[in-house]
């Protein structure tokens, strides 16, 4: 079963410095029917104006992970983590016991593209710990490249979670599989670009919930870029 989230029905805010769409309910965004999915609580589209960004707020008992598409993020938390995410990193904050943190747009002139997802953690009261890395384009080509796992296989960032995030970038007519265990879920997100997901179509911002299927094959009309949760 394939259950689509619309980006037309998402909760979605302008403030100016920030337009941002919420897959799930966040902050002023509040729907019963979408609270998240498995483990997934929060995927946020977010496109921040130059110089502008989330000034320093706390979190506690959440895996964060954010992918910027366009742009520079620049990053700094309470546990000692700091950088710019830029496309083609991917970057894990794990909350646990309590963080503060901020994120800006570090250009001035630029505005920048991101997602930020947060998973529920499997244990609760972590020491918070930060990890970025850059998984060049290459290694993302017309396949799935694993960028978040439990263990860290394959070169991954690992969480608190027994949930895999693989990202892709697709060229016109590129096919790409991935093989769900009995009793797996997956949420595949449109992040750029339009594919299809067993023959179901979505457009750019368009997510999809998957149950019950044994295989999520997802096909590309033309360039387009994914993000590919495998779920408990």
């Amino acid at each position: 079963m394939i259950t689509v989230r619309k980006a037309e029905d998402r909760g979605t805010f302008d403030f100016g410095w920030l337009r941002t769409a919420h897959t799930f309910s966040f902050g002023e965004y509040h729907d019963p029917a979408h609270m998240g999915f498995s483990v997934l609580r929060v995927i946020n589209d977010d496109v921040v104006a130059p110089g502008q960004g989330f000034g320093e707020h706390p979190h506690r008992d959440m895996e964060i992970i954010t992918v910027v598409l366009d742009g520079a993020l620049r990053h700094r938390d309470s546990s000692g983590g700091g950088g710019v995410i830029r496309p083609g990193d991917v970057q894990r904050m794990s909350a646990g016991r309590g963080v503060f943190h901020s994120e800006f747009n570090d250009s001035s002139t630029d505005h920048v593209h991101l997602y930020q997802v947060w998973i529920r953690p499997a244990v609760r009261g972590v020491e918070p710990r930060y990890e970025q890395k850059h998984f060049p384009i290459e290694s993302r080509r017309d396949q799935l490249r694993l960028v978040v796992s439990p263990d860290g296989r394959d070169g991954s960032i690992p969480i608190h979670q027994d949930a895999s995030l693989y990202r892709s970038v697709l060229g016109k007519g590129s096919r790409v599989r991935h093989e769900l265990a009995t009793g797996r879920k997956a949420w595949v997100q449109a992040a750029a670009g339009s594919v299809t997901v067993n023959g179901q179509p979505l457009r750019e911002g368009d997510g999809a919930a998957i149950e019950g299927e044994t295989v999520v094959e997802i096909v590309a009309p033309g360039e387009a870029e994914v993000l590919m949760f495998d779920l408990p």
